[in-house]
């Protein structure tokens, strides 16, 4: 695309040490969020890779995919549908629970979110071990929607979080 740099968007992308346990590099994007032309490359390239799979809604996983995703979907007229943390939505839900590294957690989305046969694009802002990302495809493939694609800014790739994600299509723009 025009106009993008993405070895200078990974360049903004601060390293942080030992952050939130020791023995972690965390990957910090709000010098990335903060400079206009960067954020707006990184929703440019993000929304074009959504038209390419030809989706109709763009689905943000708690909490830094509603950065994304919703960025995504306004820029091309698409509805935007969280998948949030338990007890978030207000509507009735349907539920997954997923293993953690340390524990157990559990996603939810409406149950009139999307419609069977709908076409979707998973919208996060990073892909570690796929737990999260494997089970915001799981719900919306519940409700009988398909996952296009699964559209992350970062992936760390060592993690192999793509392994979670079945025959879902998996994109990313940086990788560390």
């Amino acid at each position: 695309m025009n106009g993008v740099n993405l070895e200078q968007i990974q360049s903004a992308i601060r390293t942080i040490p030992d952050f939130p346990q020791p023995g972690i590099l965390f990957r910090d994007i709000t010098p990335v969020l903060a400079d206009a032309d960067l954020f707006r490359q990184v929703i440019d390239l993000l929304a074009e890779k959504t038209v390419n799979f030809g989706a109709e809604k763009v689905v943000g996983i708690d909490a830094r995919g509603f950065l994304f995703g919703a960025a995504v979907a306004y820029k091309l007229g698409l509805g935007f549908i969280p998948i949030r943390k338990k007890g978030k939505l207000p509507y009735k839900t349907i539920r997954y629970s997923y293993a953690l590294e340390y524990g157990k957690a559990d996603m939810e989305i409406h149950v009139d979110a999307v419609r069977p046969g709908e076409k979707v694009v998973l919208v996060d802002d990073l892909l570690a071990t796929g737990g999260t990302a494997a089970a915001a495809a799981h719900l919306v493939q519940q409700l009988g929607a398909k996952v296009e694609a699964a559209l992350f800014f970062i992936e760390l790739a060592d993690l192999d979080g793509r392994k979670h994600l079945g025959d879902v299509q998996v994109e990313t723009l940086v990788a560390f």
